[in-house]
């Protein structure tokens, strides 16, 4: 699994630096994401359970870890093969998605389920 998160506009954790907050709100960080979706160079990606996330749309296709209780989706590497295979007859596969889901290290240690 490569390490990288997936981007969402909202922070995860704690709030930045009272001076990180003063330069740019929420509503600038969403008009911008629409107005880079609208030229085509970020989508916007629907993770079940997860804020929107935002994504280059320059890169590879790929997959999603997300974990139950912390709520951290990071990408992984690899890519599913022969999924028309598990398509009924005379059915085309246009699209797919995989998530897996399970829990961190930091949150198994914690107990967390």
């Amino acid at each position: 699994m490569r390490r990288s998160r997936t981007p969402t506009p909202r922070p995860r954790h704690r709030p930045p630096p009272a001076r990180a907050r003063a330069g740019i709100g929420l509503a600038t960080v969403y008009r911008t994401l629409k107005a880079f979706m609208a030229r085509g160079e970020v989508v916007q990606v629907e993770i079940p359970g997860v804020s929107p996330c935002y994504e280059p749309t320059d890169r590879s296709h790929h997959h999603h870890f997300i974990f139950q209780h912390c709520r951290q989706a990071f990408d992984l590497k690899g890519y599913v093969h022969d999924l028309e295979g598990l398509a009924l007859a005379n059915f085309q596969v246009q699209h797919h998605s995989i998530i897996l889901y399970g829990i961190c290290a930091v949150c198994a240690e914690d107990g967390s389920t």
